[in-house]
């Protein structure tokens, strides 16, 4: 095997050490360096792994010549702070989503990486979701026919946050899966949304994004809702899936069911048929997503292959939360979403 790449981690807080105990268990990752402004976290740290080194100078770290990839796990504001840093050390980086807070930030990002010729990745999970990678393969068979419509759900009671929305606290997620299992780039958003616990921070959402092929996705969230939900519904032309995420065994659902012609030329007035058939539950074996999204970071770092969710994936997701902030201003007016990068 390749010598394994060699990480620098930025951020032992609150998703951190999850991202750090998932590379630690990978053969190819030797962990070298952590960063953290907060002495504690740095604490916990080195009691866990004592053979990296830990600093609150992050220009330090990024000086190293025994580092090949830098990892960023802190809060949102600091990302495209932390990640200009990296990317100009001549670093891969890895950034937890959202990349960045603008659109226009995550665009320089982008164009700095190109021009760095490092590998830009953000942390969006939910794209190397077993469930989600199986869904993709069986949209791309054509098992399901024309892929129409798909919405989803994530509701939940709580955790009520005042410094974002519901839209840039959970669909981050939803937005990633959208864009993976469509392949393309919406080119409106038009969303409403209500702040009904705090005062211009909107806890339920609802947007739509239009796309150029003319398919078209729904995303609820919610904060203030008395399930918890975490569905996925896609419909196509001759079959329709149902993907639930709080489902310990049985994610996947899929419905044989359509609309068909009638059997003899139609009439005036005359109904289009509904077929209802066979339901069946295919068996996804489940691997920790997080495994997987940071195994592949670290084949991208070795290869120089795009990554999944790279960089461009990420400024499209900051994209859409910013037009959806715009749209919900404008009443539910659509917001173009077009992107130049």
């Amino acid at each position: 095997m390749s010598a394994p790449v060699r990480l620098g981690v930025v951020g032992f807080g609150y998703w951190g050490p999850n991202v750090v105990r998932n590379l630690d268990k990978l053969a190819d990752a030797q962990i070298v360096a952590a960063v953290d402004t907060d002495a504690r976290n740095l604490a916990r740290f080195a009691d866990l792994y004592p053979y990296a080194d830990t600093t609150t100078d992050l220009d330090a770290m990024l000086a190293r010549a025994d580092i090949d990839a830098v990892v960023v796990v802190t809060s949102a504001p600091s990302h495209f702070a932390i990640a200009s840093k990296v990317i100009a050390a001549g670093k891969h980086c890895f950034v937890e989503k959202p990349l960045t807070l603008t659109s226009a930030d995550a665009e320089k990002l982008v164009l700095a990486a190109d021009a760095a010729g490092v590998i830009l990745m953000v942390g969006h999970l939910m794209v190397y979701h077993s469930a989600i990678d199986w869904i993709k393969n069986y949209i791309e068979s054509g098992e399901m026919g024309d892929l129409l419509y798909l919405y989803m759900q994530r509701l939940n009671l709580g955790k009520v946050r005042t410094e974002e929305n519901a839209f840039w606290s959970l669909a981050p997620h939803d937005v990633s899966i959208v864009l993976h299992l469509l392949g393309e780039r919406p080119d409106y958003v038009s969303a409403n949304g209500a702040a009904y616990v705090t005062d211009g921070v909107q806890d339920t959402v609802f947007a739509n994004l239009h796309f150029p092929s003319g398919k078209m996705a729904n995303i609820h969230v919610s904060w203030l809702d008395p399930h918890k939900v975490r569905k996925l519904t896609v419909v196509g032309t001759t079959k329709m899936l149902v993907f639930d995420d709080m489902e310990a065994t049985e994610k996947i659902w899929i419905y044989d069911r359509g609309v068909g012609e009638p059997e003899s030329a139609m009439a005036y007035g005359e109904d289009l048929t509904l077929r209802f058939g066979d339901i069946n539950v295919p068996w996804v074996p489940l691997k920790e997503p997080l495994s997987t999204e940071v195994q592949h970071f670290l084949d991208c770092c070795r290869s120089g292959q795009t990554p999944r969710s790279d960089g461009r994936a990420g400024l499209c997701v900051v994209r859409v939360l910013e037009a959806v902030d715009e749209s919900m201003k404008g009443l539910g007016a659509p917001v173009s979403t077009k992107l130049e990068v």
